[in-house]
């Protein structure tokens, strides 16, 4: 279950609202807003509304932010995805409707991303410090070598008819951050627009939805992105952007460990097992969170290449990557 502090509607005019990687500001109208602690990190559900249908959309996603947390809290023993991280090597692992639908949409993204998104690298998380402690030293070569045998989804046998994961090497297990806030995101937007709630934002510790309609007064919503190179700044510009659209960013400057000195990021590249150089920080802006979460951790690790691809591929899909001593937004 997930750990609820400070839920309740409070009657705002507010003129700005910080998140983990993004700014959102309002002006000219009230709004009520729902904070809470859920997935490690703040959430908030910002609505255009009555109190009664704000209360009302506000339940129902705090709900779908416990089934997801119920389904893929590592931290959790008895979560789903612990369930099957301790099965699924001795005998195939049956998933619910749930996990099952995040597991099919992240191997998709595995396939189009050519691995770069990959939920299988929870060993080299290990191995890195991040759900382990370790000692002040990076992992050697060896060790990474060998925690990379345990990552790769082609390693992992899934069943569609049956629903099970089998996986084929001792030590394999599956991490689901890179898409369970984006899913969670997407259901608590759907339970806002099926309330009755046309404008508003949720906001999952940095990934953001925008409910179909802009606040009253407004003809978009406005943006500003996180200068990666200090994250406590907002870039100049700000992006004003229509409803119904998705926002992701990932960097390495809110999540890391210092080893011998150095900092590394919390987004490993599977391909090395090592977290790539500093300074750079990817915004997705697509029409679904799940899409935006996943794909700014992908292009995050390859760069403009696989930018340009997502945007011919996706509908709606448009990627801002910027470098530390960047002013403006950069594409390769």
């Amino acid at each position: 279950m997930m750990m609820r502090t400070g839920i309740g509607l409070a009657l705002a005019a507010f003129a700005a609202v910080t998140a983990v990687a993004l700014t959102f500001s309002f002006r000219r109208a009230e709004a009520l807003r729902i904070d809470f602690l859920t997935m490690g990190t703040r959430a908030a559900f910002i609505f255009y509304a009555t109190p009664e249908l704000a209360e009302r959309a506000g339940r129902a996603g705090i709900d779908d932010f416990e089934r997801i947390t119920e389904a893929c809290n590592l931290h959790d023993p008895d979560s789903e995805l612990s369930r099957l991280n301790a099965a699924a090597f001795e005998q195939p692992f049956r998933c619910s409707d749930l996990l099952w639908s995040i597991l099919s949409e992240a191997r998709q993204a595995y396939a189009f991303s050519g691995g770069a998104f990959d939920v299988s690298v929870k060993p080299l998380m290990d191995l890195w410090g991040f759900y382990r402690r370790r000692g002040a030293e990076p992992p050697s070569e060896t060790e990474v070598a060998a925690a990379r045998e345990l990552v790769g989804l082609d390693k992992v046998i899934f069943d569609d008819r049956a629903r099970t994961v089998r996986f084929t090497r001792r030590g394999m297990a599956l991490d689901l951050g890179g898409v369970a806030k984006g899913c969670a995101v997407d259901r608590a937007a759907a339970a806002a627009v099926a309330a009755g709630i046309r404008a508003g934002v949720i906001d999952l510790g940095g990934n953001l939805r925008l409910l179909p309609e802009p606040p009253p007064g407004r003809g978009s919503y406005r943006i500003g992105v996180t200068d990666p190179g200090a994250p406590d700044r907002v870039r100049e510009r700000v992006l004003e952007l229509p409803g119904d659209t998705s926002l992701s960013t990932s960097g390495d400057y809110e999540r890391f460990v210092i080893l011998a000195g150095r900092r590394y990021g919390h987004i490993i590249d599977p391909a090395t097992g090592v977290p790539p150089a500093p300074g750079r920080a990817v915004t997705v802006m697509a029409p679904s969170a799940f899409l935006a979460d996943w794909l700014s951790t992908a292009v995050y690790l390859r760069g403009g290449e696989l930018a340009r691809l997502a945007e011919a591929h996706f509908p709606g899909v448009r990627i801002m990557i910027y470098h530390q001593d960047d002013d403006d937004e950069a594409r390769r």
